[in-house]
């Protein structure tokens, strides 16, 4: 069991790197090509950020692992709201002033009681899977259209996020095309060890795959989301790191469900109807009030936030 521990704790290093890789060149590469800087916080960097969710998700599913696969977006959907906004919050209150940020919290609510309908029958279809993906292309749609007329504050921040990639040299884009490839390699090496151990500590412990990817897989997969939050957070850029949790949580579903189910359709338990779905569902309900209130995620709010993660997780859990 040591064995399996090790080569947990060695994949999720391995994936976070990965994912730092992977984003930060592909955020320099979307600007260097024109894309505007809050487009490429709210795409490109949370497609990166969940990028270790789907490679470990489409390799669990791939593998004949899909309580695995559903647990890891589940739990991590708990975790970016909870874990990742709530520490957040606790290190810095969160002073939301952009609009697109606060319309895509109701987007996210939307995305996450859709997927109701698609699991009820505990399965999702590859016909489902591509109804996702459809929806993901509208939300992207969304996102490039309802971003043109944001204020200069928030502009700011996200030119900021992104003006490392200012003048981008042929060199350093090869450079960023190489990261990338390394970042992706990363993911897979990544996801293959955490998917192994993760099975072998499910059954030593005696627990479900779907728990162990709910409470410790997703844990791991959210370490870049809360690396990106944490910098946007000291940097005072509380639109991104808001940004960036709303639009992973909405990638999580669309993005890694849909493709997931689309290369293998997956199977339900029925503990995701009736215990890690309306727990993903409070979550996500519990954030409208918080950011809707006074654009402000206090520090309070946060502790209430971290608190409930931890609450649902022992509820989960036992």
């Amino acid at each position: 069991m040591t064995r399996e521990v090790l080569l947990f704790v060695g994949g999720v290093g391995v994936l976070y790197f990965g994912a730092e890789w992977l984003v930060r060149a592909s955020a320099r590469l979307a600007v260097s090509l024109g894309m505007s800087p809050i487009v490429l916080g709210l795409t490109v960097v949370s497609m990166g950020t969940s990028a270790p969710e789907l490679v470990v998700s489409l390799v669990s599913a791939m593998g004949g692992n899909s309580d695995l696969a559903m647990g890891n977006v589940m739990g991590s959907n708990l975790a970016n709201i909870g874990l990742v906004l709530g520490v957040s919050a606790i290190v810095r209150p969160l002073k939301v002033s952009g609009r697109v940020v606060t319309r895509e919290v109701p987007v996210m609510l939307v995305i996450t009681a859709l997927l109701l309908p698609l699991i009820w029958d505990l399965k999702i279809t590859r016909l489902e899977g591509v109804a996702m993906l459809l929806v993901l292309v509208a939300y992207l749609w969304f996102v490039f259209w309802t971003t043109k007329d944001e204020d200069e504050e928030v502009l700011g921040e996200f030119a900021h996020f992104a003006e490392e990639a200012v003048g981008l040299t042929p060199w350093a884009a090869a450079r960023d095309l190489g990261l990338i490839f390394m970042g992706i390699s990363g993911l897979v090496l990544g996801a293959l060890a955490i998917r192994e151990s993760a099975v072998v500590l499910a059954e030593a412990m005696g627990i479900s795959e779907l728990v162990i990817g709910l409470i410790l897989v997703s844990v791991g997969t959210s370490l870049p989301e809360l690396a990106t939050s944490l910098v946007a957070t000291m940097r005072d850029e509380a639109d991104i790191a808001v940004g960036n949790i709303i639009g992973s949580n909405i990638f999580n579903i669309a993005a890694v469900l849909g493709i997931t189910a689309t290369v293998t359709p997956l199977s339900v338990s029925p503990e995701v109807l009736s215990i890690e779905f309306p727990a993903v569902m409070l979550m996500s309900v519990l954030l409208l009030p918080i950011v809707r209130a006074n654009l402000t995620i206090q520090r309070a709010e946060g502790i209430v936030l971290l608190g409930t993660y931890l609450a649902l997780g022992a509820w989960i859990l036992l």
